[in-house]
């Protein structure tokens, strides 16, 4: 069997770690494909491996803006995937307006599917972004031959939105990066820390409108000022609308920069020095399907302090420590409870890492490519 990929709406973050971390430990032949073939644009086949099954076919239409993506997928993906010789086409993105059959697809994006979170970008151009992929996806989960969800919580939540659907379904969480493995270390108390040396609190992820980075700032301002010496560092990239609500914050909250440190886009391959740099993690969104840099923090061994929302409780499991992420006095209540307490903090690093140890890519390869082999089977047997 021939399996083709389509990656051309993959542009950077969860999707391409995603598809990175399957395709570095996946063996499709074993699952009877004997060749995988990827479409995408000249950025993401950089991060992609080279192996003797898998065929890189990289379209220069995918390289421009979406108009172009779109009408690639529309009228040339179809095209190549019959001349390849395709039996299942595999659109992890997660929207498909092409006519070629059968496609098995991914449930990625939470956003599209929870309307109290998409009423925070106002009328903006943003939530016609979002509000288009609900369509687009709702109506490719609908036809799938196979749809891949992230979480039990991502299932639970999208199939009643989207009606009927014709194909199967499983639930595959992500792997983990092992360059982020790092056994817990030794939980010091507060009165090690002063202000010279601060209990350091990392947050990463995009600063966006359901990350709430402004109420974890705020946070740790209440806490400074009850004379702990905890500071804040906040890392990733930036949608405008959060940023400058983040910055006004920052601005009346610690206008020296004494304790909030916000360090912007970091690449990938530094983010489990900075997870080693620090003594406690926070996750603050309202918003996930399945949060990558929730599972990366629990395999740094670090404590953490997350939401209650989505499938965080899922993954970090019922001995996590959670609040309301839009409530900056429970956020301080849960960071004041651990900071107190190194043997709290002991319990949860523990925790979280032995969680973490599930995750992993071999795993999510195995059950991923078993799982299309047997759609692409039974599609067979069907025609």
């Amino acid at each position: 069997m021939i399996l083709g990929i389509d990656v051309s709406n993959l542009r950077g973050g969860g999707g391409v770690t995603h598809i990175t971390g399957l395709l570095k430990t996946a063996d499709p032949p074993s699952h009877g494909f004997s060749k995988v073939v990827l479409w995408g644009g000249h950025e993401i086949m950089g991060h992609l491996p080279d192996h003797d099954w898998l065929e890189k076919a990289p379209q220069e239409l995918l390289n421009r803006s979406l108009p172009y993506r779109i009408f690639w997928q529309r009228y040339r993906l179809s095209e190549l995937a019959q001349e390849a010789g395709c039996d299942l086409l595999f659109v992890p993105g997660g929207s498909y307006i092409g006519d070629f059959s059968p496609v098995t697809t991914m449930c990625r994006n939470m956003l599209p599917f929870e309307p109290c979170e998409l009423r925070r970008y106002g009328w903006s151009f943003t939530r016609l972004r979002l509000e288009l992929l609900r369509l687009t996806q709702t109506q490719t989960f609908r036809k799938a031959a196979g749809v891949i969800f992230l979480s039990q919580y991502a299932r639970n939540s999208v199939f009643p939105k989207i009606g009927t659907a014709a194909g199967e379904s499983i639930i595959i969480p992500h792997g983990v990066d092992r360059q982020f493995c790092s056994s817990p270390r030794k939980q010091l108390p507060i009165a090690c820390y002063s202000s010279d040396r601060p209990f350091n609190v990392i947050y990463v992820s995009i600063i966006d409108m359901y990350k709430h980075q402004w109420a974890v700032a705020e946070a740790v301002g209440q806490l400074r000022k009850k004379g702990i010496p905890v500071a804040l560092t906040l890392v990733g990239v930036a949608y405008h609308r959060a940023l400058a609500r983040l910055k006004k914050t920052i601005a009346q909250i610690d206008p020296s920069g004494a304790f909030v440190r916000y360090l912007g886009h970091a690449p990938y391959s530094e983010l489990a020095a900075l997870y080693r740099q620090a003594e406690l993690g926070v996750f603050a969104s309202s918003c996930e399907n399945m949060p990558n840099i929730l599972l990366e923090s629990m395999a740094a061994g670090l404590p953490i302090a997350c939401s209650d929302r989505g499938p965080m409780p899922e993954v970090l499991g019922a001995d996590g420590i959670y609040f309301d992420p839009e409530d900056p006095i429970d956020i301080a209540h849960s960071l004041h409870k651990m900071i107190d307490s190194p043997d709290l903090r002991t319990k949860a690093a523990q925790h979280s890492f032995q969680r973490a140890q599930a995750y992993s890519w071999q795993r999510c390869a195995n059950e991923t490519f078993g799982f299309l082999a047997r759609i692409a089977t039974d599609q067979r047997g069907q025609a």
